[in-house]
């Protein structure tokens, strides 16, 4: 059988970019740990346009009520706990995101609200591609802003982790593709690759011997090797620590086991994770339905996530973002359509914390974007780049994000120098 590089990457349940030698893997991963202090970032995805309104919700904007009869999120001092929980007498939580609250007291998250891409498609696939390749309205773009991020960092060859970027999914997501090699898995306890027919790791090296690629075989080898070094990890044996309570499901094992690659010192820089299922054009809900399910899981795992890890957060910014918002206005379902701008969450080393960062332009008639969305008015590259330039100390933004001024007199400021 003649088995093409193409089919291992997309089909693969461990796929592996980048074509560079790694002939003393072992060595590289051990010299890697001691790169633990190195400061470290998580990315989250959310497919499917979170409805950033309702999440992050300005209960003090009377137009907000009048759009969303029935599901506005109730304002505090009239719905107790099944209201916004205020954050700063403007902006409220949605209720299920209760567990972020004393993360954002405590000044460990940062909320920026009104932020997004200024690309006009409404697009999921056109519009989750441009924030993923970091260039918004350019579909030409090879690479993703998440491996530019890493290129522009030198690394020493002894010191070189394989696992320096990796990706909790099936797939490598367009921003982590690049000349960084990356890692994509569904989780570490499935180190087994999916051929046609066979779904163990002997068979599947099988199939990696016949296959007459000399590229692919020399990737193939590589991709084993951290399956051995993986296997070292033990994840059965993880246990959470300081009384940490991960949800159930994808999202939180996925945070769960990017706290441990952190903590087993394997040379992870970059952790990327996506989760889905945040477009609801019907039946969206209000305190509760589809949207308060999503988020309480959302509201445990970043929780979870952030008490698991403890001091390490030091040197740890987690970040999400969304391809765009939702209408202002709910529509005939009781849901929303595609919209524009949304909110990212910040939290971890480093974040000034305890504020909605955001130039808010309201919702008022003349405010809208297209007569019908939140407008954009913080572009989602400032607050990558101000984290970048900042956590990461690296000032030239213009490699990691092309063609866009990324002024860091621009910056938000939610990042402490």
């Amino acid at each position: 059988m003649n088995l093409s590089r193409r089919y291992f990457l997309k089909n693969g349940g461990i796929a592996m970019l980048g074509m560079a030698s790694l002939p003393s893997f072992l060595q590289r991963a051990v010299a890697a740990t001691s790169g633990a202090n190195k400061k470290k970032m998580v990315v989250l995805f959310q497919r499917g346009a979170m409805d950033g309104l309702n999440v992050v919700v300005p209960f003090a904007e009377p137009n907000y009520y009048q759009m969303r009869p029935t599901i506005a999120i109730p304002q505090p001092q009239r719905g107790g706990s099944e209201a916004a929980i205020d954050l700063d007498g403007f902006f409220g939580l949605h209720p299920s995101l209760q567990p972020l609250q004393p993360l954002f007291r405590q000044g460990n998250l940062a909320i920026v609200q009104a932020a997004g891409s200024p690309d006009p498609t409404r697009s999921h696939f056109d519009a989750q591609d441009f924030m993923e390749s970091g260039t918004p309205g350019v579909k030409s773009t090879d690479d993703g802003w998440l491996n530019r991020a890493l290129q522009i960092q030198p690394q020493d060859e002894a010191q070189s982790s394989p696992f320096r970027a990796v990706a909790l999914g099936p797939y490598l997501p367009r921003t982590l593709q690049g000349s960084v090699s990356a890692i994509a898995m569904p989780d570490l306890k499935q180190f087994k690759m999916n051929g046609p027919q066979q779904t163990v790791q002997g068979g599947f090296e099988a199939l990696y011997a016949q296959t007459i690629d000399q590229a692919m075989r020399g990737v193939g080898r590589e991709t084993f090797e951290a399956i051995d070094q993986l296997k070292k990890i033990n994840p059965d044996a993880y246990q959470p620590e300081n009384g940490a309570e991960y949800p159930k499901g994808r999202f939180g094992q996925s945070l769960m086991e990017i706290a441990e690659l952190f903590k087993a010192d394997v040379g992870l820089e970059v952790a990327f994770l996506d989760s889905g299922g945040w477009d609801h054009h019907v039946n969206e809900g209000g305190v509760q339905g589809q949207l308060s399910n999503l988020l309480r899981d959302l509201g445990q795992g970043i929780a979870a996530f952030h008490q698991d890890m403890g001091d390490r957060m030091n040197d740890v910014v987690f970040v999400s973002m969304s391809e765009f918002g939702r209408t202002a206005r709910e529509n005939g379902n009781r849901g929303t359509d595609h919209g524009h701008a949304n909110c990212m969450f910040v939290m971890g080393g480093g974040v000034k914390g305890g504020k909605v960062y955001t130039r808010w332009p309201g919702l008022g008639e003349g405010q809208l974007n297209q007569g019908r969305d939140l407008a954009v008015t913080t572009d989602y590259r400032s607050v990558l780049g101000e984290i970048i330039a900042t956590h990461a100390g690296e000032k030239d933004l213009s490699k990691v994000f092309p063609g866009f001024a990324n002024d860091p007199r621009q910056f938000l400021g939610l990042m402490k120098t």
